[in-house]
C-alpha cells in the first residue's frame, strides 16, 4: 500500500515541531519521494546523523520488501 506525503510529514513533523518540511512525491505513484527537512536539532551533526534521525521519525515505514514507503530522497540541514 502507498504512502500519501501527508503522512510522512506528520510523522516528520512530530519529531521535528519546529522543522521546516517540504515533501514530493517524485513519480506520483505514493512510492517514490524526496523530502527536505531543515531543523535545529540537526545543529553539529553530520548528514548520514541527520538522515538516521529522520527514517528513526518515520517510525519502521520503509522497512522490509513490505514497507509503506519504498524510496525517499533527504536533504537535511540546519538552518543558518
Amino acid at each position: 500500500m502507498a504512502m500519501e506525503a501527508q503522512e510522512i510529514e506528520r510523522l516528520i513533523r512530530e519529531a521535528f515541531p519546529g522543522a521546516s518540511v517540504e515533501i514530493t512525491d517524485l513519480a506520483g505513484d505514493g512510492n517514490h519521494y524526496a523530502a527536505s527537512v531543515e531543523a535545529e536539532e540537526f545543529r553539529g551533526m553530520n548528514r548520514v546523523k541527520q538522515h538516521q534521525m529522520v527514517y528513526a521519525a518515520l517510525k519502521g515505514k520503509m522497512e522490509g520488501s513490505r514497507g509503506e514507503l519504498h524510496a525517499l530522497a533527504l536533504t537535511t540541514r540546519a538552518p543558518e
